[in-house]
């Protein structure tokens, strides 16, 4: 298998290529066989897609339209020889079953649609504000940015508004879009901070254009890093330029998630949102270029979009963490990832906390980092000005070092 990477759903770019991974000489490169990570956006500018769905809603269902149910105490058919149940009254869900979770959250997600250039792109969102603020990932808008092009939102009642771009930040993958309405129904954000492996979640988006629908599964892991690939260059958090591309703490799920999704929710069964479905791995692609589900799939933590989201709403931008060190990957003498120091910039928060060259960073708080990227998604997951413990390796012997970072719009690189 060649060394995929994630990339946006709907570009045109060879699924062989690769995309250099931030810190390493070059940037390095994925193991060979490591699955690629597409962005779950449906792109409307591949009938292959159109073509799929067609056939799936219209081909091969074999059920008369019409048919009468048959009475008396025969079971009913609908004239096919199938047995069918008889209409019952509406019964309103369970609010602890996963019905009634799907009922309590559905008003608040919304399907995105992209036009530009007579192509377009499909996505979700999530409603944060009564007075129109939706949260969603910056690659389902990123093409209408300074594009020329339009984006409407359809709410799960059918209707359709506008929306204008409040702001979108590529490296935190998450954007906010905002509509002219009020009295809207809001999503409950809930935190990822105690989401456990096992944990049952729904993820409810547009997958492939299909608004309202709604997917089930557990948390398959927690703290995954995830490489993705987005148009711009982007701040490597530890100091200096990285390639095109967003490094997330991820949620792991196996609820059914696919392009369209994105920018969508993750929720427990408490109906809160825990995670902004953002990625997905395959080992190939269906859908003309798009991949699917194989039961893989990334969200950003409801934490970190929370924090984001008030950042473009109140001022158009966030802002992000540097430590101020360039990385590399190095393997130990059992094959395990490393995360190696190769150098520190001069002034930066790492070099003030006493870290060196050629130390190793095992650990970042609590969480145990496994290579550069590991070591990146979790500086990512928190803010300028916070202080962070960085447990490092040097020689034999394990140090721990208290780091507070810096906004990395304020410092050289």
């Amino acid at each position: 298998m060649s060394n995929d990477l994630f990339w946006p759903a709907d570009t045109d770019r060879d699924p062989g290529d690769t995309m250099p991974l931030p810190g390493s000489a070059g940037w390095g490169a994925p193991a060979t066989g490591e699955p690629r990570h597409d962005r779950p956006r449906t792109s409307w500018r591949t009938p292959a897609v159109a073509a799929g769905l067609a056939a799936l809603v219209f081909g091969g269902i074999g059920v008369g339209v019409g048919a009468e149910v048959a009475g008396g105490d025969s079971p009913p058919t609908n004239g096919s020889g199938l047995t069918v149940a008889p209409a019952s009254a509406n019964v309103a869900a369970d609010p602890k079953s996963l019905a009634g979770v799907a009922a309590k959250v559905l008003p608040a997600v919304v399907s995105i649609n992209v036009q530009i250039n007579g192509g377009g792109d499909t996505g979700s969102g999530v409603i944060l504000r009564q007075d129109g603020y939706i949260l969603t990932n910056n690659h389902v808008i990123s093409a209408a940015i300074g594009g020329g092009g339009t984006v409407t939102v359809t709410f799960n009642d059918g209707t359709t508004a506008p929306a204008t771009i409040v702001g979108g930040d590529a490296e935190d993958d998450l954007a906010v879009i905002k509509v002219d309405k009020t009295g809207l129904p809001v999503a409950v954000l809930g935190s990822a901070a105690s989401v456990k492996v096992g944990d049952p979640v729904l993820a409810i988006g547009s997958p492939l254009g299909l608004q309202g629908t709604v997917t089930s599964g557990i948390v398959s892991s927690v703290n995954r890093p995830v490489q993705t690939s987005d148009s711009g260059q982007s701040q490597n958090p530890f100091g200096g330029q990285s390639g095109p591309t967003t490094v997330i703490d991820a949620i792991q799920t196996d609820a059914a998630i696919n392009p369209g999704n994105s920018g969508g929710p993750l929720v427990n069964t408490a109906g809160e949102v825990i995670g902004i479905n953002s990625a997905i791995a395959s080992t190939g692609s269906s859908f003309g270029g798009q991949a699917g589900n194989i039961g893989v799939g990334f969200a950003i933590p409801v934490d970190q979009a929370k924090v984001v989201a008030q950042q473009l709403i109140t001022t158009g931008k966030a802002t992000h963490p540097l430590l101020g060190v360039s990385l590399g990957d190095a393997t130990d003498s059992n094959g395990t990832a490393l995360a190696r120091v190769q150098s520190v910039l001069a002034g930066g928060p790492a070099e003030k906390a006493g870290i060196k060259p050629g130390d190793i960073i095992v650990a970042v708080g609590d969480q145990k980092t496994a290579g550069a990227q590991a070591a990146i998604a979790a500086i990512r997951s928190h803010q300028p000005g916070q202080q962070v413990t960085v447990t490092v390796l040097r020689g034999s012997d394990r140090k721990t070092f208290t780091v507070t970072l810096v906004d990395a719009s304020t410092a050289q690189g």
